[in-house]
């Protein structure tokens, strides 16, 4: 549950205390460590830390107010458009599976040939112990599909982005990210020391205006933006982004993760969407677990770029190659996205069709421009979990996103829609919505 639930100080104090068996003793929670004195307690346990006892508050209070924690479902079996959990079936809208392909026979078996060649594990970094023809296989694949020069693949989609950035660009350099951006983009500015601004969601003006302002007090510059964002599904002015980033002499990344097999009419992202050549953005980012369903995260750019990152990005030096049979899966998959762009197709239609019967019986649905990402904004953390509890009861699962993940007024239940939905499905859980709206 979230952190805003209205408790006062004396409440929230009360709650900690009732969770931990304590009575409250006078004077601050958290004494000083004087020179020369024994280490607080405080300061050697996990449960004292702020962020646990901000948890604590939250599960605590969530508890007072009947709500079950809608998290760390246990499924029973793969999901996709439907799962299985404590031996019941869902419709699902929580899992990535935007074209449907996470039990398909031909990427089970790509990986299962891959399984019995390679075994389970690369062993240790490419780097140091050499490759797998699929790794390269898979990475020549991605370049091809974003008419790139070379692509390297990574064993985490949220190290991706943190080491590519943390390793490309320093303190005499600026990165400026859309505000909406994911946690990866975050972390990876911070270990690379440069400096950071956010400009207003989607607002290409206020970037604009930013680089005219202070362009010339850095070295290099790097603008990064995704192609679908994964809370509002909506999606960028990509020509804009390329116009200014051209004009103020800086690198633009985009990241894929969304719109990989989402946008564009074969599913080739943002670019084909837009009418703009891949080789105006200068680092493609994208993750191998949502529409390629394996698992890990690449960058398709120049060979010199790929070349950089393939030595010194410590996500890739320092980390074991990506599991073979992921890499097959995930190359297998990209190939059945080539050959039968009517899943992409079929997505659009669900979506929209999601979309716009959402919309009719009045759930808010905000920026969504019904691509694959839909959500029910209900303005509370607490209604959001109560929603979403309420659907799961009905026999759909949809997670709540709350404070902290998005502002208060910005709670919601987000919907994950995939080709292999059924139109069926789709108005059970919009009727659903409006009755339990």
């Amino acid at each position: 549950m979230s952190d805003r639930v209205p408790l006062g100080e004396a409440a929230r104090a009360r709650l900690l205390d009732r969770f931990r068996g304590q009575k409250r003793n006078a004077g601050p929670s958290a004494p000083r460590m004087d020179a020369g004195t024994r280490v607080p307690e405080a300061f050697r346990r996990f449960e004292r830390m702020p962020a646990y006892e901000r948890l604590l508050v939250s599960q605590t209070a969530a508890r007072e107010f009947g709500i079950e924690n809608p998290y760390f479902r246990m499924h029973d079996a793969a999901a996709g458009a439907t799962t299985q959990i404590g031996g019941r079936d869902y419709i699902n809208f929580s899992s990535y599976d935007y074209l449907g392909l996470n039990r398909d026979p031909r990427i089970t078996a790509a990986a299962e040939a891959a399984l019995v060649r390679y075994g389970t594990t690369a062993s240790a970094s490419r780097l140091v112990a050499g490759e797998r023809p699929v790794h390269r296989d898979l990475e020549a694949a991605l370049a091809a599909f974003y008419d790139a020069e070379d692509c390297c693949v990574f064993v985490s989609g949220h190290a991706t982005n943190v080491s590519t950035i943390g390793s490309l660009f320093g303190p005499k350099d600026l990165i400026l990210h859309d505000a909406l951006a994911y946690n990866s983009v975050i972390e990876g500015v911070k270990l690379s020391g440069a400096h950071r601004r956010s400009f207003p969601h989607n607002d290409w003006a206020a970037l604009d205006d930013a680089l005219r302002a202070v362009r010339g007090e850095f070295e290099r510059v790097l603008i990064v933006i995704e192609g679908h964002y994964s809370m509002d599904g909506d999606t960028p002015d990509l020509p804009r982004f390329i116009d200014i980033k051209e004009r103020h002499g800086a690198f633009l990344m985009v990241d894929e993760a969304h719109s990989l097999g989402v946008l564009g009419p074969r599913g080739k992202g943002i670019a084909e969407a837009c009418g703009v050549p891949s080789g105006s953005v200068d680092i493609w980012m994208g993750t191998l677990s949502k529409t390629l369903v394996g698992c890990g995260g690449y960058v398709a750019g120049s060979r010199v770029l790929i070349e950089l990152l393939k030595y010194t990005a410590p996500g890739f030096v320092y980390s074991v190659g990506l599991s073979p049979p992921l890499a097959a899966a995930s190359l297998e998959a990209l190939r059945i996205l080539e050959t039968e762009p009517e899943r992409v197709s079929r997505l659009r239609a669900n979506a929209l069709l999601f979309l716009e019967s959402a919309k009719a019986k009045g759930v808010r649905t905000g920026h969504s421009e019904g691509h694959a990402i839909i959500s029910a904004i209900t303005r509370s953390s607490l209604k959001a979990t109560r929603l979403s509890n309420a659907l799961f009861a009905e026999g759909v699962n949809a997670q709540p996103i709350i404070h902290p993940a998005v502002e208060e007024k910005s709670a919601r239940v987000r919907f994950f829609i995939s080709a292999a939905h059924t139109v069926e499905q789709i108005e059970t859980t919009v009727n659903l919505l409006e009755r339990r709206g």
